[in-house]
This record gives structure tokens, sequence and C-alpha cells, in this order.
């Protein structure tokens, strides 16, 4: 028996055995993520727990959230590197050699389109459209919103052009630099033509930040896999440092594409204009074209507009608005058209959020059911809906992967004739890669994305007052008798409350247009800020830009595609550029990328004033930089977005960008993919100098003892 066991070279060893050799594998993959989230993730936590002095809201599902993340991640990248990654690269090998070109530029665009619907933070970007005004941004609301996926098509299109010019640029070992030169000139002229246009305008900081968002945990590895595989066919590996330029491509051609569709929409929606104005009769067509339908643009207006925006939806006639109310009460289907499948979210609206008129109709003018519906709901918390949530992300999961899978297979097997190697294998990469994804994306839903939102929302309060929504309340019974007067030092006569709200007595400012004097309901809400000098203070907002930085240098040293590249990096260079100094110069590269990204949501600069100079340059440091370090250092933009940098930033910026009232809150990681570019090959120039200047010491050297 044993001899027939070494025959077959298989040892049967017992479960626990198994879970022996196991369990230092699965430790060591597990701590491998701890590393990479840890750290930014206790500085933010820390940071708004000590800086801004505030807890963090849903402590206990942001922690499983992260927990999960953690998990996610680590089964993740492990299908990758026992599924994906192995496909990509025989394919990169056996493809050239077994098709002709239209076959593999046909692989390459299909691969890139999947690869982009498999990345996790795309889905980020479509819950991104929630915090869009389309009054503000009808263009950029549309595309986030009701064409959603127009927008992910358009990405996936990016990146599978890019991966065609690639492909063709390692077959036939084209340089980079012509792409660059192209690619930037196009992009420059889009950005500035772009600022032009006031929907174009809102649409830029999306559209950059869209290049960043490709270049993810699915994308990377298999377009490097891809790229090393053909190097080696085409012997290609020299010049062009094998594998390295796919991933600035696939960073570029995503923008034009999106620029592109912005361009096609652009005659459908209206110009930015006034609230009232965007819901008037006159606007009604264009309007209506940016939701799913009039029903669904109705409960906007309702959920989010003024009283003034609803009653312009009925052409100013109250009496008709309140007897469509009337027909939504009784109208179930309809009601669920316009506010929701919730049974009770029309008296939930209209206890929070409806005028007076819209509540006695809703409520059939009945004023205890107004007075206890608005104390109940302003103090119920939604319950978290666990079935919808495993649902959603498992169909997203399955959907993102298993298509990318069974792709690479049938070329594989149908294109290539090939059997699949170590299939056992392969197939329990997919499972891990599916399973990983699925957890990572609950992940993000209830861990990182909340706490990005968090951390971007209550970072205004370091230099300006904002609003504790969360932390609003109903006071009923209220006596206006208990209201006192206080002057302030410049006259000012201010009225406030004391509330007992148990332990001790808190200071309440007293607002005449909170008080619902007939129902006897206070509605307050608390207000913090700013912790750190005066309004809009210059100490306050530096207090947010060395955040900033922090945040993104210490999420760079943490992402684990930046010390892969490292090792490549000195490995291809001998040692002369070494993976210390890469890694430095990328990290403080991000970090003063995420300063200048955060700045332009602070202070409402355009964006193309913040990339044009930096990417103009980046043209001039190409062109004297050598082919090597060019590859490298547009490369290094690629993996500092990862899978926990690029939801943070996402959610983070647009959190900010909320609170200090600015159209949209992109842009951020546009400035944190550039930035880093600028640093590399200023370093890569400067290494490549002392490189020189050494080689012609030592060759005088070498003369004079000649001579002598």
């Amino acid at each position: 028996m044993a001899a027939q066991q070494q025959a077959v070279g298989k040892i049967n060893v017992t479960f626990l055995q198994a879970i022996r050799m196991l369990l230092p594998y699965v430790r060591d993959r597990i701590m491998k993520q701890v590393k990479s989230v840890s750290l930014i993730i206790i500085y933010l936590i820390l940071f708004q727990t000590i800086v801004l002095q505030m807890g963090i809201v849903d402590a206990s599902v942001i922690a499983v959230g992260l927990s999960l993340v953690i998990v996610g991640l680590t089964f993740f990248m492990e299908g990758l590197m026992l599924g994906l990654m192995p496909l990509g690269e025989v394919i990169g090998v056996k493809l050239p050699q077994k098709s002709k070109l239209p076959v593999i530029l046909v692989f390459a665009f299909i691969l890139g389109m999947g690869a982009t619907f498999a990345e996790p933070a795309i889905g980020i970007l479509k819950a991104a459209g929630s915090s869009v005004k389309p009054w503000e941004a009808p263009l950029l609301f549309l595309l986030l919103n009701k064409y959603a996926n127009y927008l992910v098509y358009a990405v996936g299109a990016g990146v599978g052009i890019a991966i065609m010019c690639g492909m063709l640029r390692f077959l036939y070992n084209w340089s980079l630099k012509p792409f660059i030169y192209v690619l930037i000139t196009g992009l420059v002229g889009f950005t500035i033509w772009g600022y032009m246009d006031p929907n174009l305008r809102a649409l830029t900081g999306l559209a950059w930040d869209c290049g960043a968002v490709t270049t993810g945990p699915v994308t990377v590895p298999l377009v490097l896999a891809l790229g090393i595989g053909i190097c080696r066919i085409a012997g290609s590996s020299g010049e062009g440092a094998a594998g390295f330029g796919m991933v600035t491509l696939a960073s570029l051609f995503p923008i034009i594409t999106v620029f592109t569709l912005g361009a096609v929409f652009l005659g459908d929606v209206s110009k930015p204009m006034e609230e009232t104005a965007f819901f008037s009769p006159g606007n009604k067509s264009k309007t209506v074209s940016l939701f799913l339908s009039k029903e669904d643009m109705i409960g906007y207006a309702f959920k989010n507009a003024s009283i003034e925006s609803q009653l312009a939806l009925f052409g100013g006639d109250k009496n008709e608005m309140l007897a469509y109310l009337k027909k939504l009460k009784l109208d179930e289907s309809k009601r669920g058209a316009v506010f929701g499948s919730e049974p009770d979210a029309l008296e939930c609206w209209a206890a929070l959020y409806g005028s007076e008129d819209q509540q006695m109709t809703v409520f059939n003018n009945d004023k205890d059911a107004i007075k206890k519906a608005a104390t109940f709901y302003a103090r119920f918390v939604p319950p978290l809906k666990v079935f919808d949530i495993l649902k959603r992300n498992g169909l997203a999961a399955t959907q993102a992967i298993i298509p990318l899978t069974l792709f690479l297979m049938f070329v594989f097997i149908a294109i290539l004739r090939e059997k699949l190697p170590h299939a056992d294998e392969i197939m329990l990469g997919i499972a891990f890669a599916v399973f990983g994804m699925f957890m990572f994306n609950i992940g993000i839903e209830l861990g990182l994305g909340k706490l990005g939102g968090q951390i971007g929302s209550k970072l205004p309060s370091s230099f300006m007052s904002i609003e504790m929504k969360e932390q609003i309340c109903s006071i009923t019974n209220f006596d206006k008798e208990v209201v006192q007067n206080a002057t302030t030092s410049d006259g000012e006569l201010k009225e406030f409350f004391y509330l007992n709200t148990g332990s001790d007595y808190e200071e309440v400012p007293y607002f005449e247009e909170d008080h619902d004097k007939e129902k006897e309901i206070y509605s307050y809400t608390p207000t913090k800020g700013p912790l750190y000098g005066s309004e809009r203070g210059i100490i306050g907002l530096m207090v947010v830009l060395i955040f900033a930085f922090i945040m993104g240098y210490g999420a760079t040293l943490a992402e684990p595609a930046l010390n892969a590249l490292g090792l490549s990096v000195e490995e291809i260079t001998v040692g002369v550029f070494k993976k210390a100094v890469l890694m430095q110069a990328v990290a403080l590269g991000v970090g003063a990328g995420i300063v200048l990204g955060v700045a332009k949501i602070l202070w409402g600069i355009p964006l193309v004033y913040l990339l044009a100079p930096p990417y103009i340059l980046l043209l001039f440091l190409s062109k004297i930089s050598t082919e090597e370090y060019v590859n490298i250092g547009w490369d290094s933009a690629g993996v500092t977005t990862g899978p926990v940098t690029v939801p943070l930033v996402l959610a983070m910026g647009l959190g900010l960008g909320g609170q200090v009232g600015v159209v949209e809150g992109f842009g951020i990681l546009s400035m944190a993919s550039v930035c880093p570019i600028l640093s590399v090959l200023s370093v890569g120039i400067l290494v490549t100098r002392r490189q020189k200047a050494s080689l012609q010491e030592s060759s005088k050297i070498v003369i004079k003892g000649g001579v002598s």
C-alpha cells in the first residue's frame, strides 16, 4: 500500500493533520490583510474619537463590516492567485502562439470588460449617485443614477481598449511614451473643454476618478500576468520592463470613454439651475428624463426638494399637490412607485419632513396621530435587512467573477485547445474569489463605506459648525416658557433653554422656525464646531489637510501591491532604484495628492487647475526619462488605488463635499494618482543622473589607473 501511495504521489492525512498544516498558512494570509487594513482603520477611528471628539455611529455594525473586509480580502486575493492569475499568465503565453491578431485583440477587449465588472470599487461608484443633486449637476446625476450601468460599460470599454493597445505594444515592442503623449494631450484637452460647460465640469472629477477605480485587485494582477506571459513569447521583456505599462493604459483610456459618454448625453439634459426652476412645468420633460419614471421624479422631489419646488411640480397649485397625496394614500401600487415599497414610507416622510398641510392630508387631520408619528419615526432606527444584504452582494459577486472565469476557460479550452492545469486548484481559487468578493462587498457596505462617510461628514467640524443629523430629536410637550435670553458681546439677542439629558443638563439654542406650537413639538438638531479656531479659520483647515496627508501616506505604505511593485523595480533596476525609495516616493505623492484633492473640495477649486499643470509637466518628465522609468513611474499610480483606499477616499470625499456644500466630491482619487507619477519620475531622473555620474567617475579612475 505504501509503495502504491508513493507511486501515485499521494499521502493520506487525517482531517486534523490537514487543519494543522493549513492553519499557519491561513494565519499568515489573514495577518497580511490585517496589516494592510489595520493601520488606516485605527488612524481613522482615533482621529474621529480624539481629534474630532465624536464617537463612531453604529460602531458594532462597522466593526463587523471591517472584519468582513479582512476575511473577504484574504479569500479574494488567495482566489486570484490560485484561479484567475494562473489562467491569465498561461493564456498570455499560449494565445500569441496559437491565434491570429484579431482573435488576440477580441480576447483582450472582452477580458478588459470582464475585469472591470469584477472590480469591487465599481459598486462604490454606483452608490455615489445619491449624493448628487440633479438641479446642480444634471448630467452627473443622470450617469450615476438612471444610467449607472452605462457608466460601468463605458469604463469597461476603456479598459478593454487599453488591454488591446497593451497587447499590441508587447507583441510589437512599442514604447509607452507615444501612448502617453497622445492620451494625456487628449485628456487635458477634454478637461479644458469640460471646464467650459457646466455639466461636463461637474463630470470631470468622476471621469478622472474612474481611471483610478479600474486599476484594482482584479484588473492589475490579471493584466500583469497577461503582460508577463506575452513578453515571454514576444521577447520584449528588456526595454519595456516586462509587464509594465498596461496598468497605465488601463487608467487613462476609461477617462476618455467616460468623457465620451458624457458628451453623448450632454444634449439631453438641462443646464444646472435653481431648484425651483428645475422642477417647473417648463423644464418638466428634461427633468423627467433624468429619472426612471415620472413617479420616481415626484418621489425624489418630495424627499429631497423644498416645499416651493414640490409645488412647482404641480404648477404652484397646493390643492392639486394635496389631492395627489390623498391618491397615494389610497393607491398602494402608486404609493410604492413614489415612496418605495416600505409599508409606512409615506407616513414616515410626512411625519418627519412634510409641511403642515401635507401632514394633515396624510394623517386625515388627526393632530394626535401626527404628534405620535413624529415622535416614533424620529426615534426609530431601521433594522438591518440581513437577507437583502446577503442576496444583493451574493448576486453581485457571482455576476462579477463567474462570467469572467467562464470566458477565460472558454478561451483556454475552445480556442487554445489546452487542458486546465491543476484544475482542482483553479476551481478552488474561483470559489475563494467569489466568496471573498461576497464578504468584501458586505464589509464595504457595512464597514468601510460607513466609516469613510462618517469621517468625511465630520471633518468640517474642525473649521465650521456642522449639524449632527444622527442625533436629531423631537421634544414633545414643549413649553416656550422655559426659553431664556442672552446677549452676545455684539449686543445680539440669543434665545436658549436647558435640556435634561438624564445625567446632565445641555444648553440648547432656540429657533422659532423649529417650534411647532400647535403640536407642542420642538425639533432639535445638535451642532458641533468649529473645534479649532474660528469659522473657516486657518487652524481648522490645516487640521483637515494634515489629516488628509497622513491618511494618504499611511494607506499607501500599507498597500500590498506597492510592496510587490517595489521588489519588482529593485530587481529590474539591479538594485539602483531601492524598494524603500520607491515606496516613500509613491506614499509622499499620494499624501500630497489627497491634500490637493481635499483642497479642491474645501475651496471649490476647478479640477482643471489642479490636473492640467502636473500632467503637462509629466509630458516633459516622460520625454527626458528612460523607457524603463516611464513604465515604472506611470504604473505606480495604479498600485496606490487599492481595494481599501478607493472606498475610503471616495466615501470621505463625498461626505466632505456634502457638508461644505459643493456640487460633487469627486477628484481626490485623480489627484492621488497623478502626484505619485511626478514623485517617482523625479526620483528616477535623479537616480539615473547619479548612476551616470558614478559610472563616469569609475571610468575616469580606470583610465587614470591604465595610464599610470
